[in-house]
């Protein structure tokens, strides 16, 4: 017999997983619920041509679980979930399309919020807001907190300070090399930002247009998409697709500290304490760019309290972060433990907090 959902490690005491088939429109989507202990499950919608279900339903747990844990560690009152929607984003996308997975969302009614990622854009979460309320990101009204990218890149951004004055002694990243892996969303903003602070800058990215518009502006060198694990850096920041920590590219890369913006970057766990045993500094993914979601959670805040988008409580909330950083980095030395786990550690804590309190709640009720 097969293995069932419930056997896969990512499966990971996911509350719901929802698959979704829509015969009109053709979508074909599934809605990960990992977590509603700490408030209704938050996380973006990812478009993507997958090979196969299974490989979809691999990637929307992973997802889901991480969300779970990136609310938790940027002390957001929020839960995790995600969804996947299998298609080709640039031929595939219909606003019918995005309708129909808005009426399967709004079927959840409220357990599960979407907002953008991979593949959609703001445009589609609004035609999503046609027929549910349960979607976050939006551009317009009062509480809109519009593209998360360029908060997300500010907070990975400071993570590298961060980590250049732990490493290099130094405040800015004059005289350190950074490969930078995608410059899409939130890539291009933090190329800008990385230019800006003194660091000399290697890309790549697979659209080659973009990368020559920015590789220009930030006086960057481009290489292959492959050469980029072999760049002779002090930095590798990863910010397209997951899963570019593992043992291949773990032989190759020579940098001292890796910091990018995307998710999953650890093909397993084991890679993280490889990383760590190398003695090459890991900033969490999920950690460190969670400033999207803290933007996206006060669109919620606002919404919730019939207020506005307040950018000085996003300002908060990105500066606890930081905090939190400093934290994981400073216990993951004093314990000789990787980032990663200390991460995980804080998460888990925080999430098993707000869920015995929920079970006692219910109890007194």
């Amino acid at each position: 017999m097969g293995k069932t959902l419930f056997d896969s490690p990512s499966f990971a005491n996911h509350e719901g997983v929802h698959a979704v088939f829509d015969e009109k429109t053709g979508l074909r989507a599934i809605i990960a619920v990992h977590s509603t202990a700490r408030g209704p499950a938050v996380g973006g919608t990812r478009m993507w041509n997958y090979a196969s279900s299974a490989e979809a339903l691999e990637d929307v747990l992973r997802l889901s679980r991480g969300m779970s844990y990136k609310n938790a560690v940027a002390d957001l009152e929020m839960g995790g979930g995600k969804s996947v929607i299998i298609g080709d984003s640039r031929t595939q996308k219909t606003p019918e399309l995005f309708q129909a997975f808005g009426r399967a969302v709004d079927t959840l009614g409220g357990i599960y919020y979407a907002a953008e990622d991979v593949g959609v854009s703001v445009a589609d979460i609004a035609e999503a807001r046609k027929v549910t309320p349960w979607v976050l990101g939006l551009n317009d009204g009062p509480e809109a907190s519009g593209d998360p990218s360029p908060v997300t890149a500010e907070g990975v951004f400071r993570s590298t300070l961060t980590v250049a004055r732990r490493l290099w002694k130094q405040d800015d990243l004059t005289g350190l090399t950074v490969a930078l892996q995608g410059i899409g969303h939130v890539g291009g903003y933090l190329a800008d930002k990385l230019h800006a602070a003194g660091a000399k800058l290697v890309m790549t990215d697979v659209n080659t247009a973009l990368l020559s518009e920015v590789a220009a502006r930030t006086q960057a060198e481009i290489v292959a998409p492959d050469a980029i694990y072999d760049v002779k850096a002090d930095i590798y920041a990863p910010c397209a697709l997951g899963a570019t920590l593992n043992p291949q590219t773990l032989e190759r890369l020579t940098v001292k500290a890796v910091v990018g913006a995307a998710n999953n970057q650890l093909a397993t766990p084991e890679i993280g304490r490889m990383l760590f045993e190398r003695g090459v500094l890991y900033a969490p993914d999920y950690v460190i760019n969670g400033g999207g979601i803290i933007n996206v959670a006060s669109e919620l805040k606002a919404r919730e309290t019939g207020g506005a988008y307040d950018p000085a409580w996003v300002e908060s909330k990105l500066s606890r972060l930081m905090e939190t950083l400093e934290e994981i980095l400073e216990r993951a030395a004093v314990e000789k433990r990787p980032t990663h786990e200390i991460a995980d550690a804080i998460a888990e804590a925080r999430i098993n907090a707000a869920r015995d309190k929920k079970a006692e709640q219910l109890k007194a009720a």
